[in-house]
């Protein structure tokens, strides 16, 4: 299948998002944030809620957390405290690499494509969760939601991830599993694609605005 609508250039370097796209993190979000809410004596969150939403930050899912079970977000700062410590404990220990995955990264490596991993997570659980689940090596950086002043959907993540691997941002594709890759990536003058199996917030993905959507991460065809 052609990875791009045949009006944007060839690609040659890619930007790859990490949680709905590489890795199913949904399992560590829930022990994390389960193990944090019962420090704090809150009820419990469930899944479903934390698929819709993940993928702006840590401190967003936090605020989120909160205003949801308690109706307030004014125990942040302790809730943040106890979610790093949680999260670094089970950081990878219940996340599944998705189908594709492996194949897909290894096509773009023989195929000579330099690759960026371009993340909300923080930078530090990232690079580890990419090294637990044997995935760091694909990759000549990491960047997580704190490597930069803005976050996605904001395009400074994308245009800074696109200096560091030396390629201009109409070369470098976006492959993301939500509209907050979608807009960074329009914003960025960086071509978009989007998985179709990831968490976007809850909302059907093949309703964003993108250059085609796959099913798998090896159906990428390098530029």
């Amino acid at each position: 299948m052609n990875s791009l609508h045949p009006n944007h250039p060839a690609w040659r370097a890619a930007l790859i998002d990490l949680d709905g796209t590489m890795v199913d993190t949904l399992g560590d979000f829930a022990v994390a944030l389960n193990a944090m809410l019962g420090e704090l004596a809150l009820p419990p969150i469930g899944r479903d809620f934390i698929a819709h939403t993940v993928g702006k930050g840590s401190e967003h899912l936090i605020r989120r957390t909160l205003m949801e079970v308690d109706g307030v977000d004014d125990r942040y700062e302790e809730a943040w405290a106890s979610y790093q410590r949680h999260y670094r404990r089970v950081n990878g220990e219940q996340a599944e690499v998705f189908p594709g995955v492996v194949e897909g990264l290894l096509r773009l490596q023989r195929a000579g494509v330099p690759l960026a991993c371009l993340t909300n997570k923080p930078t530090a659980f990232a690079q580890a969760l990419l090294e637990k689940k044997q995935l760091a090596g694909f990759f000549r950086h990491v960047f997580g939601g704190d490597a930069f002043a803005q976050k996605k959907p904001h395009p400074l993540p994308l245009l800074e991830s696109c200096k560091a691997l030396g390629v201009p941002p109409s070369q470098v594709l976006m492959v993301g599993d939500s509209a907050n890759d979608a807009q960074a990536a329009r914003a960025a003058g960086c071509p978009v694609i989007l998985v179709t199996y990831g968490y976007n917030h809850g909302e059907p993905v093949r309703e964003v605005d993108a250059d085609g959507f796959i099913d798998r991460l090896d159906q990428l065809v390098p530029g």
